[in-house]
């Protein structure tokens, strides 16, 4: 299994940075992760980070070295994440939940499917054509489905932060997965979220990426957005891949040394060995480059609460097994 892999995130014109992104992967799978914490509840950003320790936690025990089940693996993950969540504001006596967006992807055996919540979103493409994107689980997108809005209102309408799905409300979440989609070698898969997709059309997406190795494209749509939202810019992130399978395509040989740093061989790792940038300290903003990080989380309690964290998500594994 190998793959060029490349994710950044960008604070932009907020306080806080609620995103959180990162990947997993062992010899014969991959699990990429992205999540928005939501702003409009309390600590949006504890919510993430507890979501994506929690879906890694799982890959870790259950990918040996692959997922016997992914689909149901994607539906367990998320809803063990959700749960994790209310333990997190049950242990610290929070006055609402925390509440996050989710996407979510598990490749192994040149084989994709994915899950969501939310409007954070995934794009595949080849050839420099989007063969799938996941739906919103927004209320302009309910509008745009029942014919009562366009789909060009996507980006502008009054409804279009209002979701309708995420994990930590109230009510458990509706958990939307694709089917096994079949990866060919050159083929892309980008997680970013509402603050990259918001601001770039989908071609514009499409073109950077496919023009450019995914260690520049990255960060070219990050700036591209946050130019094009100016001082109120939210969040911006986005992790993307190029998928190689079994064999590297050609053109790598083109890379810089820092591109080729990206390029990741799995085929030679011990069965039993899990490698991950989803660790117990908040998802650095630049981990696939040595450069420094665009914006540091300094969350004092998001760091105090890690073992509190972990704790919750050992208790929860326990309850599945």
């Amino acid at each position: 299994m190998q793959f060029s892999v490349y994710q950044e995130s960008h604070i932009g014109g907020r306080k806080v940075n609620q995103d959180r992104m990162g990947y997993s992967f062992t010899r014969d799978a991959l699990l990429l992760v992205l999540a928005d914490g939501m702003g409009g509840h309390l600590r949006g950003e504890i919510a993430a980070t507890v979501a994506l320790q929690s879906i890694s936690a799982l890959f870790q025990q259950q990918a040996t070295p692959y997922v016997k089940k992914p689909q149901r693996f994607l539906e367990e993950a998320l809803l063990t994440a959700h749960r994790d969540i209310h333990q997190y504001r049950a242990d610290h006596g929070l006055p609402e939940t925390p509440r996050t967006t989710i996407v979510a992807c598990l490749i192994q055996h040149n084989t994709a499917t994915w899950a969501h919540c939310g409007d954070s979103r995934l794009y595949w493409m080849r050839d420099g054509q989007i063969l799938a994107r996941t739906r919103d689980h927004s209320h302009v997108e309910s509008l745009i489905a029942k014919g009562l809005a366009q789909p060009s209102e996507r980006a502008t309408h009054p409804d279009r932060n209002k979701l309708y799905n995420c994990l930590g409300a109230d009510s458990l979440p509706k958990v939307e997965i694709s089917g096994g989609a079949g990866m060919l070698p050159g083929d892309l898969m980008l997680l970013c979220s509402d603050g990259l997709w918001s601001m770039l059309p989908d071609d514009e997406l499409v073109r950077r990426l496919h023009s450019q190795t995914v260690v520049r494209a990255v960060p070219d749509l990050l700036q591209a957005a946050l130019g094009a939202a100016g001082s109120a810019s939210d969040n911006v992130t986005a992790l993307a891949i190029m998928w190689q399978g079994s064999s590297m395509v050609d053109g790598m040989g083109a890379m810089t040394a820092a591109e080729l740093s990206t390029v990741i061989s799995t085929e030679a790792l011990p069965q039993d060995l899990h490698s991950t940038t989803i660790n117990s300290a908040p998802v650095p903003e630049q981990a696939a480059a040595p450069a420094p990080a665009v914006d540091a989380f300094d969350d004092d309690e998001i760091e105090k609460a890690i073992a509190e964290i972990r704790g919750a998500i050992e208790k929860s594994s326990q309850i599945l097994k």
